[in-house]
């Protein structure tokens, strides 16, 4: 997003794109009872684009998990993100899910790590809750996507991750932003998904930086009782 309304990345405009999909889950006959957004809301580092963001988003009249990319400005993003019904890496706890976000970003750079102190909250986190299943969100993607230029720009510490993800036993799934592409397979147990950006996509399996010509996308996650999930990649054709 940009603070301008017709501001363009690669050659859309942000903001139109991001309504297309909207429009796409208003007119639709699936409900969801939260979205989750994996980072890289804006472009041109101004509070006036998460202002921006909200509005657009607020006739979804859901709450909304938000979590930090490597693009976003943290300390613009968590005033805006923090205020109902936004929250910002933040945890709740819905019926026998737990769902975490979680800060991936290192300050100037494109790639990221869990420092620290977040994988310690993470681990308080899981144990304190009684829930039964855990979902975690991050930016960054803790794989590798076979890209040479991505996987420079990915999670560096992905093993230390997930010995803390596999710790509880609990989680089942882990979704992710960054990578402008679909992503859905297994890892010591944990579903690992990645998500199709709004605006523009990147090129699979590229050797440089590359984009191409896959529409925006969402994702629909049904959450079941029994730990399992189901869920659908939604592409939005013009």
């Amino acid at each position: 997003m940009f603070a301008a309304a017709d501001g363009e990345l690669r050659g859309v405009v942000t903001g139109e794109s991001l309504q297309k999909v909207l429009d796409h889950y208003q007119d639709g006959d699936w409900r969801a009872d939260r979205a989750f957004i994996t980072g890289d809301l804006i472009q041109d580092d101004s509070s006036g684009a998460y202002e921006q963001f909200r509005e657009l988003l607020l006739p979804l009249n859901m709450r909304m998990h938000c979590i930090p990319g490597n693009h976003d400005v943290r300390a613009l993003m968590r005033p805006v993100c923090s205020r109902p019904p936004f929250s910002y890496c933040a945890k709740e706890e819905i019926r026998d899910w737990l769902v975490i976000g979680l800060d991936s970003c290192i300050s100037g750079e494109a790639g990221g790590e869990v420092a620290a102190d977040e994988l310690t909250r993470l681990k308080e986190i899981i144990s304190a809750s009684p829930a039964k299943h855990v979902m975690v969100c991050l930016h960054h993607p803790p794989i590798p996507m076979g890209s040479a230029w991505l996987d420079t720009v990915g999670l560096k510490n992905s093993d230390l991750f997930f010995e803390y993800m596999q710790e509880s036993g609990k989680v089942r799934l882990l979704i992710f932003g960054h990578a402008h592409q679909a992503y859905d397979a297994q890892h010591f147990g944990i579903r690992v998904i990645g998500t199709p950006s709004t605006c523009r996509q990147f090129k699979p399996q590229s050797k440089k930086f590359s984009v191409d010509d896959h529409p925006p996308a969402y994702r629909r996650i049904t959450l079941h009782a029994d730990g399992s999930t189901d869920s659908e990649l939604i592409w939005i054709e013009s």
